[in-house]
């Protein structure tokens, strides 16, 4: 018996893409913002901010390919699309209450922004895991 991949539902090269960038760039504000923690040097909260525009932007996108993808599932899969749109709603929602954040003064956003840093990077990292988790492996008699 060998393994062979069964896919249950892939996304769209384009999709792929724009989600691709939402992780890496709300990681780089995340690690951005502990640099601002422990040095307290102004540009490490400018990288932040303009690392979380990026993340933002891209992840827009993404947000709005999955409420079409969600407009066009099948019941049987609207649950995990369902799923998958509400982590990416939520991860731009939060993505956004931390640009407004970081708006502010550089020395007026700790610790709120490191905070919400975390949380947006741990629903960037769900997101992609729910995203790409289209392929599995399974036995083939």
């Amino acid at each position: 018996m060998a393994a062979v991949s069964i896919p249950l539902r892939s996304l769209h090269p384009l999709h792929a893409i724009l989600l691709a960038f939402a992780f890496p760039l709300f990681l780089g504000a995340l690690l951005s913002d502990l640099a601002y923690a422990r040095t307290f040097h102004v540009q490490w909260s400018n990288f932040a901010s303009w690392l979380i525009a990026g993340g933002l932007l891209f992840s827009a996108f993404a947000v709005l390919w999955s409420l079409i993808d969600l407009a066009r599932s099948r019941p049987g899969r609207r649950g995990r699309a369902a799923l998958y749109f509400v982590v990416l709603l939520a991860m731009w929602a939060l993505g956004f209450v931390n640009a407004l954040v970081h708006a502010k003064d550089a020395f007026a956003i700790m610790p709120e922004a490191l905070y919400l840093s975390v949380a947006v990077a741990l629903l960037a990292l769900v997101a992609s895991w729910i995203g790409y988790a289209g392929v599995r492996s399974g036995d083939i008699a």
